[in-house]
């Protein structure tokens, strides 16, 4: 097997690479770039389950980012434990061929109990008193502290939330480097999620996300050049492309206001009672998977969804088998939001009645994605200084609710998760070893094959850019 680097370079587009990425631009006129044809949905979970299955959503089970549990009743959204991929992995079939192969994953999902070698992911510590503190889960369990030692803590706050930075992506560029020299694997794959941010925040928008191309221009200049010198194929890639939206589509409260859902009042602030409810949308940027408690409400529903301005579309039975989504886990319908719109979770009607995990940064009690995370609330005034004593607060050991996250939906620009219009606003694949490989579009599950292709030594070197034609 011939030692490959995967660089998933999340966000990044053909039309993203020009003056502001100089040196993925010179490296990838050197090689070709081959646009990806998403599945659906293009979010992080399941497009990563494909492309290390060369399968579907509908043979992993990544249905989305999360999804609705029907035996315990309840939403989850980012699981970690990799048993929930239903499909045999690339490092299983390349171990099968060679058994001297190793693989080290450095921040792709579904980390936790795998069968790679060396393993690094994000893990908090949640203390018995409620704080959250910095951390991340290796296997070995002494990788964690070695890496950590050497570069620090693991910087979660700056990997999520409203002050994400460049240091989270830097961090696991360095930490990737250490465990090649450390322990030199076959194959490592690196997450470098950078680009989601404030592509999320502002769109596409070369003016306000300049700087954030330079800095992960530099971050993969910095790795490719540490990979290449020490032997490696280096591929870059990426699982989606972030377009511009400008509408929030509130799912829930179009069904809540039919009758369908069912709330819980808590201390005056309310519950969404998934088990209880007729139907209810788990929303997921650009796609929504809508579970059907009442099946003879199916059709009903379908013709609600239908009618509502930002739908696209609402698949059934059909159709999910047509888009390889027909898993158990997929709702009983899924819709697809227009290419200027996204789905919100929101199922309050007053915002005073929201629960109090609406205004903070929490990616497991939420029924939803919610990228408004991103954000803090610029009706806060003098918010440096109330962060400041909350801050504090948590130093000394206070309770605290860091409540600081709005509840406008529309500040978000940018979005992802439905098929895109253009290839040039979609994923990508870079290699300089692309003889005998696809050098035209290809489809996600096609990946698996590539990086396949890649270890055993069958993608030949060659040169030539494949430039990417549009659609429009």
């Amino acid at each position: 097997m011939r030692k490959t680097a995967v660089l998933n370079v999340v966000g990044l587009t053909p039309g993203l690479i020009g003056e502001h990425t100089p040196f993925l631009k010179q490296w990838s006129e050197k090689a070709h770039v081959t646009p990806i044809m998403p599945i659906v949905p293009a979010v992080t979970c399941s497009v990563q389950s494909t492309y290390l299955t060369g399968n579907t959503p509908d043979v992993h089970g990544i249905v989305a980012n999360g999804w609705y549990f029907r035996d315990e009743c309840e939403i989850k959204l980012w699981r970690q434990s990799n048993k929930l991929v239903e499909a045999s992995k690339i490092w299983d079939a390349a171990r099968q061929e060679d058994p001297n192969f190793t693989c080290a994953n450095m921040f792709w999902w579904y980390n936790m109990y795998s069968t790679v070698d060396y393993a690094v992911t994000p893990r908090p510590q949640y203390l018995a008193d409620g704080r959250k503190m910095p951390d991340c889960y290796s296997q070995p369990a002494t990788l964690r502290d070695k890496l950590q030692a050497a570069l620090g803590t693991f910087p979660l706050f700056d990997f999520w939330g409203p002050r994400t930075t460049i240091r989270s992506s830097k961090w696991i560029a360095d930490a990737s480097k250490l465990v090649d020299e450390w322990h030199n694997p076959t194959l490592t794959l690196i997450y470098l999620p950078h680009l989601d941010y404030n592509i999320q925040r502002h769109g596409p928008d070369l003016s306000k996300i300049s700087k954030d191309l330079q800095e992960i221009d530099e971050v993969c200049k910095d790795l490719i050049e540490f990979y290449e010198k020490r032997g490696a194929q280096v591929v870059v890639l990426s699982e989606y492309g972030i377009t511009p939206v400008n509408r929030p589509v509130h799912l829930n409260r179009v069904l809540r206001e039919k009758g369908y859902i069912a709330i819980r009042e808590e201390r005056g602030l309310e519950l969404l009672d998934a088990g209880v409810s007729k139907a209810f949308a788990m929303a997921d940027h650009q796609v929504a998977h809508v579970y059907i408690n009442d099946k003879s409400k199916i059709n009903e529903v379908r013709k609600l969804l239908e009618a509502v301005p930002g739908v696209e579309a609402v698949w059934g039975e059909e159709e999910k088998k047509q888009h390889h989504l027909n898993h158990p886990r997929a709702g009983e319908l899924v819709a697809i939001a227009d290419k200027n719109a996204w789905f919100t979770y929101y199922y309050w009607l007053d915002d005073a009645k929201a629960p109090d995990f609406a205004r903070i940064v929490d990616i497991h009690k939420k029924p939803g994605y919610d990228p408004v995370e991103m954000f803090a609330d610029p009706s806060i005034n003098m918010l440096p200084l109330k962060v400041g004593v909350k801050v504090l607060k948590k130093k000394l050991g206070f309770r605290m609710l860091m409540d600081i996250i709005p509840l406008d939906a529309t500040l978000v620009k940018g979005s992802h998760g439905r098929y895109p219009d253009d290839p040039k606003d979609g994923p990508l694949l870079i290699t300089k070893h692309a003889m005998g490989l696809p050098t035209t579009q290809m489809q996600a599950a096609q990946v698996y094959d590539v990086l396949l292709a890649h270890l055993r030594g069958e993608a030949k070197e060659s040169a030539g850019y494949q430039k990417v034609s549009s659609t429009k």
